[in-house]
């Protein structure tokens, strides 16, 4: 009875055939790498491998049948196969055994969840019709629930490819912390790419305010970036002349009232595309002529033709009238002065605690209002009729028919200084900006005469304007002034369109807006958001047209 060749390999002695020297060892052959193995092999010519001997089943590949080498012939099957050493915590007997890994490695995340059943179950490529573009052979029908799951997501992927944006964002998310400093020979359209990403990946990571951060843009003179939307009152129109249109002093506020002839006052919420109706307010026995917004922002002024005025409060919705015996006895007899008695021309101070009204004959009567009652405390008296009043700082600035302009320091009651407006076009209409930069003067002539802030500080004894405005040809009745001092809006309504927008670093007008087929119709009333993000302008046909000035959008 012959012996079987498989008895005789387990009989074998490895001691017989290995080098003289040469101590195996299991354990190390497990820590060492493929790269250590094969630099002791080269350094003193031997092999953990026993030779094959002649006695010995081994069956052994041709390489040529696979297209590939030699370069393993001296490599351990098991160190073909990536190698999980045991980390000093753990036993020598875990450490001894290798752990093997098939699967290639991945960067993504790990499972929140895995479902049991996706391992065992089996699913039909060729039975479905809708699943047989997921097949990758058109002899392949059924495929594991792993496997399923793996093509269903490649099938949506080429469907429906990763955006750019998205693709690059992972790159950089991705992207080690140590980078390489940037070479001299990068182009400058990458380097602005990165720093419009680099912006929009700060903007994105936090969530702090975005107009706190916003920076105030410089707009280009020569061409303005506007856009037509509905108009700011089509959910309720007016019946009438629309007088006034003034939108809340805070931004966060996005509330604009419109006053008309009809003797109403409405109420809008301001958001581009519906401007749903909040509110309408009838009085009947004022015909108002002017409303604004008090600089708190938390009641509105009624004013018009008539010795007494009204405030709507916001919060309650109570209406108010002034107080009896608001001018004393002024207008308590039947002299003319007391018929002729009017509230039209008013202004509040920038903080609200002062309301200025031009009275007749010169007198500028000044309001107490921080009671909440409304009381004449004082006056100032000019050497001809007000036409107009503006504040600049705690300083009351009058206008009067004489085309003389007026500084007041309305603490001591006394005139600071007066000089007369350049020209003497029959002044008629005093406007500023807030931070004291400029201020408008307009005639009936349509003269507009911008100064600069000189008209104000009082550095100059009679001020020189920067520029005489002369793009329109009759009685300027509208001046508005954007938040930053950019923009000017002076508008007629003696003649239809003419309305005008200047840009105030060049002191010249836009030329691509308003245009002949603007429908602007006889322009009334103008003023701008508190953001400068709208702009609405009211007419004699009972509109509030309204406009989007994109420089100044948030979006």
């Amino acid at each position: 009875m012959g012996r079987h060749a498989r008895k005789k390999q387990k009989t074998s002695s490895l001691a017989e055939v290995q080098p003289l020297g040469v101590v195996v060892d299991d354990a190390d052959t497990v820590v060492k790498d493929q790269e250590e193995l094969r630099l002791e092999s080269f350094l003193f010519g031997t092999t953990d491998v026993a030779a094959p001997s002649e006695d010995h089943n081994i069956f052994l590949d041709d390489d040529r049948e696979y297209g590939g080498g030699n370069e393993y012939q001296n490599v351990l099957d098991d160190e073909l196969f990536a190698l999980d050493e045991a980390t000093p915590e753990q036993s020598p007997s875990a450490a001894s055994a290798p752990l093997l890994s098939l699967e290639p490695s991945t960067s993504r995340k790990a499972s929140a969840w895995n479902d049991v059943d996706d391992t065992t179950l089996e699913v039909s490529l060729a039975a479905d019709k809708r699943r047989r573009k997921l097949r990758d052979a058109l002899a392949e029908d059924t495929v594991g629930g792993r496997e399923y799951e793996r093509r269903l997501r490649r099938q949506y992927e080429k469907i429906n490819p990763t955006p750019e944006w998205a693709a690059n964002a992972r790159k950089r998310l991705h992207s080690t912390a140590g980078k390489r400093r940037r070479s001299a020979t990068d182009s400058e359209t990458e380097v602005e790419e990165e720093q419009q990403q680099g912006v929009l990946n700060s903007l994105l990571s936090g969530t702090e305010t975005v107009l706190a951060g916003r920076r105030a843009k410089i707009l280009p003179h020569g061409t303005l970036s506007i856009e037509r939307l509905r108009d700011a009152n089509l959910p309720a129109k007016a019946e009438g002349e629309i007088k006034a249109v003034h939108f809340h002093p805070s931004p966060q506020v996005p509330v604009l009232l419109t006053a008309s002839s009809d003797r109403r006052l409405r109420l809008f919420t301001v958001d581009g595309h519906t401007n749903p109706h909040l509110q309408t307010l009838h009085v009947p026995n004022l015909p108002i002529s002017n409303a604004v917004f008090h600089p708190g922002g938390t009641s509105v002024l009624l004013t018009g033709p008539r010795p007494f005025y009204y405030t709507y409060d916001l919060q309650t919705g109570a209406t108010q009238r002034s107080p009896r015996g608001l001018w004393g006895t002024t207008f308590a007899n039947n002299t003319q002065a007391a018929q002729d008695g009017s509230m039209e021309i008013c202004a509040f101070d920038p903080t609200g605690s002062v309301l200025a009204v031009a009275g007749r004959r010169g007198h500028v009567h000044l309001v107490d209002w921080r009671t909440g009652g409304g009381q004449v405390v004082g006056s100032v008296k000019m050497n001809a009729g007000a036409k107009s009043l503006w504040w600049s700082g705690d300083d009351l600035l009058t206008l009067g028919e004489d085309s003389e302009v007026y500084v007041w320091d309305v603490g001591q009651r006394r005139c600071l200084r007066r000089w007369k407006d350049d020209g003497g076009y029959g002044s008629h209409l005093l406007a500023g900006d807030r931070p004291g930069k400029y201020l408008a003067i307009g005639s009936r002539m349509g003269v507009v005469n911008v100064y600069g802030s000189e008209a104000t500080s009082g550095s100059a004894e009679r001020p020189k304007p920067l520029k005489a405005l002369g793009n329109l040809t009759t009685a300027i009745t509208s001046l508005q002034f954007n938040h930053d001092s950019q923009l000017l809006a002076m508008a007629s309504n003696a003649k239809k369109d003419q309305m005008r927008m200047i840009h105030l670093p060049s002191l010249t007008a836009f030329s691509n807006w308003p245009t002949s087929s603007t429908p602007l119709g006889h322009v009334t009333s103008v003023d701008f958001s508190a953001g400068s993000e709208y702009v609405a302008v009211g007419n004699n046909r009972g509109r509030v047209l309204l406009y989007h000035l994109r420089d100044f959008s948030t979006l």
